[in-house]
């Protein structure tokens, strides 16, 4: 086992020395810059067209000083040393992809005190020194030999930046008139009002007038410029709303303060509702940290267990807004709780069935594979281990889950556990329609604005008779 073992006061002599080389990296870059705090332009932010040292990816200067002090405590004079004074001079930046030596060497010695003074330099591959200085510390006074303590592995985690992206991209789209259904509560209005100043939306407020005024009032918020509609309550607000989509007044809907069913009963009337040829169906929408990608995850808020045919419209509506939001190939994976087709798992039966319908162009775009466990559907180690063959396996951008329950834990799991940024939308309607939970914060309904803005654009230039 590796041991790590100091040199007490009595061991140590002028001219000894240690050493120690790192190669810095970006995580480096990041992981430092979260721990002091020191979040400079320069050596975090990308965007930063004035960092003229940016692109060559700068780190802290006290980077450096923090490997001297892993040099000190760990092998000169060694565990139990105290630091006491340090001096340094900085003479060259450290970039990403420099390996960095350390060395420090013993130049006094105090037996009585047991301070020890050092000369203490980094030097880059190129031989030049990045920094000097001195260090005083006061050495142990008794030996310790240990092993040394293995560290956890990190990595970085960083949240929303494909929703970052999404925005963007949706930001040079014409805003998308769109109908607020019952904005009564800080989070719905002030989502709505924030979606608008991304330039997302131009919402219409349907609701009852002097509720959405004093929640507005509440918030802080100004309605100065913004069209209310006045609706008795969240019932006839779901109603209005629709209405408005009929009128031409609205390309999309927003849930606000009320039940999801409540609405969904107004989009779904037979003789005044939203109906298409298309089922209605939800898709989360999850910017995993760790992950390469978005994770779209069907249905776990309004088909509860679809049928067949009712699967197979949830799997085409996803992979319409896949594709509407640039993915060219998604990858499909229809979920169960095994990789096998197994007369006793009916969930494994429909996902064989759905296979087969994509293989006959019932179902088009992507590519499609099933039945899958999570595992499989994500892990390329878990495909490896099990020997699964498939195109999709692995690497999945939709998971298809056999009914409401297991869609939506999925989903909050990642968004509660995984610390997921979620966005929510349904689609299958003539509009598209922004369904959020009445919790959700306001980014979640920004980026919901995003994903409805990018789908109708994209929809509109491709007409597939849906929207009426």
């Amino acid at each position: 086992m590796d041991l790590i073992e100091n040199r007490t006061i009595d061991e140590i002599e002028i001219g000894d020395e240690a050493e120690i080389e790192r190669m810095l990296t970006r995580q480096d870059i990041v992981m430092f810059a979260s721990v002091s705090a020191d979040v400079n332009p320069a050596h975090v932010d990308a965007d930063d067209e004035d960092a003229l040292l940016l692109q060559q990816g700068i780190v802290h200067g006290m980077w450096a000083s923090a490997l001297i002090s892993a040099v000190l405590a760990t092998r000169l004079p060694g565990p139990g040393t105290l630091q006491l004074a340090r001096t340094l001079s900085f003479h060259h930046p450290v970039k990403i992809g420099d390996s960095i030596k350390v060395k420090v060497v013993v130049t006094k010695v105090d037996k009585q005190s047991a301070e020890v003074g050092l000369d203490c330099v980094c030097i880059n591959a190129a031989g030049e020194t990045v920094v000097s200085g001195t260090a005083l510390v006061r050495a142990p006074l008794q030996k310790s030999r240990r092993t040394i303590a293995r560290m956890p592995t990190s990595r970085l985690m960083s949240h929303g930046v494909r929703f970052g992206a999404l925005v963007e991209r949706a930001r040079a789209l014409e805003p998308l008139r769109t109908a607020i259904v019952h904005p009564c509560d800080d989070l719905s209005l002030g989502g709505a009002l924030a979606a608008r100043d991304e330039g997302m939306i131009v919402p219409v407020l349907v609701g009852p007038r002097g509720k959405i005024e004093a929640a507005a009032a509440d918030s802080g918020l100004d309605l100065g410029g913004v069209e209310i509609v006045d609706a008795p309550h969240s019932h006839a607000a779901a109603e209005r709303a629709v209405a408005l989509v009929h009128e031409g007044r609205a390309r999309a809907l927003m849930k606000g303060k009320l039940h999801t069913d409540e609405l969904l009963l107004a989009v779904l009337d037979r003789s005044k509702g939203l109906r298409t040829e298309r089922r209605l169906s939800h898709v989360f929408a999850l910017d995993v940290p760790g992950q390469d990608r978005t994770l779209f995850v069907t249905d776990g808020a309004i088909n509860i267990s679809p049928d067949l045919e009712a699967l197979k419209d949830i799997v085409q509506n996803a992979i319409d807004l896949a594709i509407a939001l640039g993915e060219e190939t998604p990858l499909v994976a229809l979920l169960s709780a095994v990789e096998t087709v197994t007369g006793s798992l009916p969930s494994t039966l429909l996902a064989a069935s759905i296979c087969k319908m994509h293989d006959r162009g019932q179902i088009v775009g992507g590519k499609v594979d099933g039945p899958l466990a999570f595992d499989n559907a994500i892990s390329p180690a878990a495909v490896k281990a099990k020997g699964i063959v498939s195109d999709v396996a692995g690497y999945a951008d939709i998971l298809v889950t056999p009914n409401l329950e297991s869609g939506n834990m999925i989903a909050k799991q990642l968004i509660h556990l995984a610390g997921a940024s979620s966005a929510g939308i349904a689609l299958g309607a003539r509009v598209p329609i922004m369904l959020t939970s009445r919790s959700d914060t306001v980014d979640a309904r920004i980026v919901s604005a995003a994903l409805a803005k990018l789908f109708y654009h994209w929809r509109r230039e491709r007409p597939l008779g849906l929207l009426g």
